[in-house]
């Protein structure tokens, strides 16, 4: 009657983690509303304030010049919608589920599933904030074109891996060093804004403020991004291969520092903080 039943073989060992993924996700999406939708249309409304502050910033200061040609608002949305995504994975995973969590009483939950439905339940709600937003301004507004939505669309999917990586990372040192986790978290966020790139084209920077933004896996996310939406932009300064690399380092390193800080958390940390 108490006994947790094993599934018996690989296939139904695989179906039990995917259900389990699917309601972490859903869980973890209705942290912010409790209707799901609700949450949704509240991410929604962060990106779109999000990108009128950049139109009218850009628009006040006379900047819409320096952006590539094209749409306008393409040009603003491909650098804020893979900034949000990266950030908010970023920012979910560290505040996934730890070790000493209660949910980790029961059996058949671990971190790496906490791990895995912050992430995806982020990655759920921005793909379908983005979805929604394009489909609003391409049908009510102007429409418009992009010239290689698949390879595009893989962008903001390396953006959101390389927040995951780091987000992982921060997960880790969490238990150990947790005021310094939330400061970096903050600033590394806060950081981007003009990290990311997403405010100029990186083709027109000259080499000394280049040296500046290269580090960023997300600059790169999206000046590529924009090389494969726009048909007239072909980046020059930054490559596919340096976030994809940088992220899989980073979630190696996050992973063992996850799988060694499992093992030696204690619920008596948190009576510290």
């Amino acid at each position: 009657m108490f006994q947790q039943s094993a599934p018996k073989t690989t296939l139904a060992s695989a179906l039990n983690i995917a259900e389990l993924i699917y309601h972490s996700i859903v869980r973890s999406i209705r942290k912010t509303h409790g209707n799901a939708l609700m949450s949704i249309f509240l991410n929604m409304m962060q990106t779109v304030i999000f990108v009128l502050a950049f139109y009218v910033m850009f628009s006040v200061l006379g900047l819409r010049g320096a952006a590539m040609r094209g749409d306008f608002l393409v040009y603003i949305m491909s650098g804020v919608f893979l900034f949000m995504t990266h950030t908010k994975a970023m920012g979910a995973v560290v505040g996934a589920e730890g070790p000493s969590s209660p949910m980790m009483k029961h059996a058949p939950m671990n971190t790496i599933i906490a791990i895995l439905s912050a992430a995806l339940g982020t990655l759920y709600i921005q793909v379908l904030s983005l979805a929604a937003i394009l489909f609003v301004y391409h049908v009510a507004f102007t429409p418009f074109d992009i010239d290689q939505p698949i390879p595009t669309f893989g962008m903001l999917m390396v953006a959101w891996f390389t927040g995951l990586a780091i987000g992982t990372v921060l997960l880790a040192l969490k238990p150990w060093f947790p005021t310094f986790v939330s400061i970096a978290n903050t600033i590394y966020a806060r950081a981007n804004m003009i990290a990311s790139g997403k405010m100029f084209v990186a083709n027109t920077l000259p080499p000394f403020m280049l040296k500046m933004f290269d580090w960023n896996p997300l600059f790169h996310c999206i000046d590529q991004a924009r090389g494969f939406a726009f048909i007239n932009y072909f980046p020059r300064n930054s490559s596919i291969e340096y976030p994809i690399i940088v992220g899989i380092v980073l979630l190696m390193i996050g992973l063992m520092g996850e799988f060694y800080t499992r093992k030696h958390a204690s619920l008596s940390w948190s009576a510290r903080q």
